[in-house]
């Protein structure tokens, strides 16, 4: 059975997801497998889950794939490079994908392996380190060095959060030696910051929902989420696949539970020294950010006010979230392997299950179905998942009703047919 692997944070899974599931699908065969590694409670964007986990999983069952696994949290909440290298990782060591399918702005794989390649060349390297020493932020170095090697338009594809995201992953097959056929969905719709449609006040909830679906066909994660949060699920639903609004309208974090995480990250906020923030994966210790942090964590009245006096052009503010939020969850760079230790199931169909028998023969990192059977791997290994118990415990504080700590041994993986 062919596998096909896709990287995704499904936060909440949409009809864009659903459309590069089906795209993909429609370019390799009904009969390939697909195998999703999602991120946990924690985000990329530094930030909790939208909803929580499993009801992330069952949705994304539903859309489409037929095996979920989890990207650990200090790989999920991390940079693009080690979210990337992390995620890629746990593909390769299924053993039972030869496909890695993402989306991209471009909608081309050809550029993106190009850029790949750029990016780990000697003399791009060069390049990057003589523009870094100009004073100016590493995305806009980043690029200026691409395009010395690839030219402008190549390298202005850098400036696309999935683009960038596709030729991390590109990056990260090679630097772990897999041998995956890449394939790029072209994203479609609405950009991330762009919805903005108007309709006259007198029309039914079903003519708005079809109009706004043929004037905007697809949004993103984000403009969804905004949405949900703001309450406007009439609007959202045409983006939501058949059966989704049901279980987030359940699982959804509310706008009550993201007051009461500011307050949770800044009581962490004005406990860190600046020996604590050294201490974290990514802390900038060698340019001197963490007694600007620790100063930043003292002064601020609001987790915004924090990120305002703590940014720099190394560290943006996307930097200074997932920063942020490693120091919430306690989360320190001593001790953690470079790659995710084990595969953690988190859902799978009838077919996902043909993997995952597959997986038995070839896997080369241990498969944790139950939980309980973390107990019987190694150190590191209980380790990671003693760190992602915590994060999940740590996650709960935002639910309602508050669940006690303990659910990461609890929680079996969502089964469907």
């Amino acid at each position: 059975m062919l596998g096909i692997g896709i990287v995704a944070e499904y936060d909440p899974f949409h009809t864009g997801h659903q459309y590069h599931i089906r795209e993909t699908r429609r370019a390799f065969g009904e009969d390939a497998a697909i195998v999703a590694v999602m991120s946990g409670n924690w985000t990329q964007r530094g930030e909790p889950a939208a909803a929580e986990k499993h009801a992330r999983t069952r949705l994304a069952l539903m859309g489409g794939a037929d095996l979920v696994l989890e990207l650990p949290t200090p790989w999920a909440c991390a940079s693009a490079e080690r979210f990337a290298r992390g995620s890629v990782s746990i593909l390769l060591a299924t053993g039972a994908v030869n496909v890695i399918s993402f989306g991209s702005e471009c909608g081309d794989a050809a550029a993106l392996q190009g850029l790949a390649d750029c990016l780990d060349s000697a003399a791009y390297q060069a390049a990057l380190r003589r523009y870094l020493d100009m004073g100016k932020t590493f995305a806009a170095c980043r690029q200026a060095a691409a395009a010395e090697r690839l030219g402008e338009e190549s390298a202005a594809l850098l400036a696309q959060p999935n683009n960038n995201l596709g030729v991390e992953y590109l990056r990260a097959v090679r630097h772990l030696g897999g041998s995956f056929t890449p394939y790029t969905v072209q994203r479609q719709g609405a950009g991330h910051n762009t919805f903005a449609v108007l309709f006259p006040g007198d029309l039914s909830a079903e003519e708005r929902s079809a109009r706004l679906r043929e004037a905007v066909p697809y949004l993103s994660a984000s403009q969804i989420r905004d949405l949900l949060l703001d309450g406007r699920w009439d609007t959202a639903a045409p983006y939501l696949p058949e059966g989704a609004r049901d279980i987030l309208e359940r699982h959804l974090l509310s706008p009550q539970s993201i007051a009461r995480m500011e307050s949770a990250y800044l009581a962490r906020l004005r406990t860190m020294e600046a020996e604590d923030w050294a201490a974290l994966p990514d802390s900038g210790a060698g340019e001197g950010l963490p007694m600007r942090l620790a100063q930043a964590g003292k002064a601020c009245t609001s987790l915004e006010e924090f990120l305002t006096l703590g940014k720099t052009k190394r560290y943006p503010r996307a930097r200074l979230q997932r920063l942020v939020t490693m120091a919430f969850l306690g989360i320190q760079a001593e001790g953690l392997p470079a790659l995710p230790p084990y595969i953690k199931v988190l859902g799978s169909n009838r077919k996902g299950r043909e993997v995952l028998r597959t997986m038995r023969k070839t896997a080369t990192l241990p498969v944790l179905v139950k939980p309980a059977k973390v107990r019987e791997l190694d150190a590191v290994s209980q380790q990671v998942f003693h760190i992602e118990s915590r994060c999940t415990d740590l996650y709960g504080l935002f639910l309602n009703p508050l669940p006690p700590c303990g659910a990461e041994w609890t929680a079996g993986s969502v089964l469907t047919e």
